[in-house]
């Protein structure tokens, strides 16, 4: 294993903490309240870094995450990238990719996906392999679903197929959610929807999607135990800095071990996908780290705030938010661990 970013994955994710740094500023993160920054947006298309991740591979996005996370920017970059440019590339048709990947390049098309399916779609279709069909269910909630032009929605059947949000049939109908993410809850009466890939598909695509959310985590994570860093080192009390407190160092210790082994874990799963190695368990594996380090990271570093860190207004309270978010959206600790542990029993069984 290799974890060194290649020279373009180094440039995509420098040019990204410049861009997140320059324009997610707490002060346009408070004006965009559940919104997407549409300027930001614009500029990391411009830039070229929703494109670039059909070259940089599942790794280099999780670069790009962590530089998203460690800023909270709202826009719908992880939903676009890894429910729409990913999948249509891996597995998409010559056709669906050279109409398709411009598109969502340069952010004419936002994709965002039904994942984890925890609502019921099934699908109406002629037959098996059938490109087209007709999608009925309802999910309760799916990240950037009002933003998004397309969503990733998988069947019963675990058939993976791309739905025009405007087209009839489609509806989508606002929730609120712990991070201001623009969701939306999404309703499906005989939806006409195209097939992306075929058998295997969707295992990658979630595999894929947990290894990119918990990237986004381990950026969340390395953003509030920063800001908990800088508090407590200029913050005083009885005429020395918070941060020489041992209660404080030892907190912020196991703070930043756990963030580590978040950042660790997804890239070994994102490494081994792009490989095209067997990276089920992997990606799982980051997905709990993920879940259950990253609540603990986020509430600590809202407690090293003290006071400070019950201010809804405050900036480490968003890193608070998305972080439970996450927690939430990847599954809680105690499902993840249920589907790794069955998982590895079933291997020994084979």
């Amino acid at each position: 294993m290799d974890f060194h970013p290649t020279e373009e994955q180094a440039a995509a994710a420098g040019l990204a903490a410049r861009i997140f740094s320059d324009l997610a500023t707490h002060e346009r993160l408070a004006a965009t309240g559940t919104g997407s920054d549409a300027e930001l947006w614009k500029a990391l298309t411009a830039a070229g870094l929703t494109a670039a991740v059909e070259e940089i591979g599942l790794l280099g996005l999780v670069l790009l995450l962590e530089e998203q996370g460690r800023t909270t920017a709202q826009v719908p970059y992880a939903a676009t990238c890894v429910y729409g440019i990913l999948p249509v590339a891996a597995h998409g048709s010559p056709e669906q990719r050279a109409r398709l990947l411009p598109a969502l390049g340069s952010g004419e098309m936002v994709a965002t996906g039904a994942f984890p399916a925890r609502g019921r779609i099934t699908a109406e279709h002629g037959r098996p392999t059938a490109e087209r069909g007709r999608l009925t269910g309802t999910v309760p909630a799916v990240p950037w679903l009002r933003d998004a032009t397309h969503v990733l929605v998988p069947d019963t059947d675990q058939a993976l197929w791309l739905v025009r949000t405007d087209a009839p049939g489609v509806r989508a109908s606002p929730v609120e959610t712990t991070a201001p993410w623009s969701a939306g809850r999404l309703a499906l009466s005989g939806a006409d929807a195209e097939r992306i890939g075929s058998a295997g598909a969707y295992e990658h695509t979630l595999a894929a999607a947990r290894t990119a959310f918990a990237g986004l985590q381990a950026g969340v994570c390395a953003g509030t135990l920063a800001r908990a860093v800088e508090y407590t080192s200029t913050r005083e009390q009885f005429g020395r800095p918070l941060s020489t407190n041992q209660g404080v160092m030892l907190r912020a210790a196991d703070a930043h071990m756990d963030t580590e082994v978040i950042r660790v874990t997804t890239y070994e799963a994102a490494w081994r996908i792009d490989q095209g190695l067997p990276a089920h368990e992997h990606a799982l594996t980051a997905a709990w780290w993920a879940s259950e380090a990253g609540k603990r990271v986020v509430h600590a570093g809202q407690h090293l705030h003290g006071g400070m860190g019950a201010d809804l207004d405050h900036p480490v309270h968003r890193h608070f938010l998305w972080g439970r978010q996450l927690d939430a959206y990847l599954g809680c600790g105690s499902e993840l661990l249920a589907e790794l542990g069955a998982s590895i029993a079933e291997g020994d069984q084979a």
